[in-house]
């Protein structure tokens, strides 16, 4: 049975913004995986922009889209943090990291203006954007005899899995990532050859 194995996000970093009465929203998103990225991203926009009065953000991550956050960075509850992620969701993104930096321009926007501002803010951050979809892979060691060879090799060219770490001797060794949605089917066929071994390492 076949799923979707593939997820939206941007192929590097850009930037956008909005002005409204006196005051500058400035957008970044960038390409992220981890939440130590979001960190090291967040940090160097404070050191750049140490003179701005809020850095509010959104973040998502993972293929299942399960790991995800936003702050308002002292702005009013849910004006900032909860419009940029929303566009972030609206274009059905991961991996990603978007930033808005307001400089102040001496006139109260109120609740919705803020709203508008930090979506707009991004929205246009996304625009200027390139976004790509990517596979969900999965990556597996896989052991076998020399006898094997050429059947592994068989089945890993069929499949059109990426290759790395091949040690070929008496007892032979080799790395292999492959969409998620072909991993069972690829194992097991490897499994039916006498003597192979498969294990999972992991999913990128």
């Amino acid at each position: 049975m076949l799923f979707d194995d593939t997820y939206r996000t941007i192929a590097a970093p850009a930037a956008g913004q909005f002005k409204d009465r006196g005051s500058k929203f400035l957008a970044f998103v960038y390409p992220v995986k981890t939440e130590a990225e979001v960190k090291e991203q967040l940090a160097q926009l404070r050191k750049t922009h140490f003179d701005a009065v809020h850095h509010c953000y959104a973040f998502r991550l993972g293929a299942d889209k399960l790991h995800f956050r936003s702050s308002d960075d002292g702005e009013p509850s849910g004006t900032a943090g909860r419009p940029i992620m929303g566009q972030i969701q609206s274009h059905d993104l991961t991996n990603i990291l978007v930033v808005v930096v307001r400089y102040f321009g001496g006139t109260l926007l109120g609740v919705p203006g803020l709203i508008n501002a930090y979506r707009e803010a991004t929205a246009d951050a996304l625009k200027q954007a390139t976004q790509v979809e990517m596979t969900i892979n999965e990556i597996y060691e896989v052991h076998f005899p020399y006898a094997a060879m050429n059947a592994v090799m068989k089945i890993m060219k069929d499949s059109g899995a990426l290759l790395s770490g091949q040690v070929f001797e008496l007892e032979c060794r080799l790395l292999f990532e492959i969409r998620k949605d072909a991993a069972d089917r690829v194992c097991e066929a490897l499994r039916k050859n006498e003597g192979v071994v498969v294990t999972y390492k992991e999913t990128t």
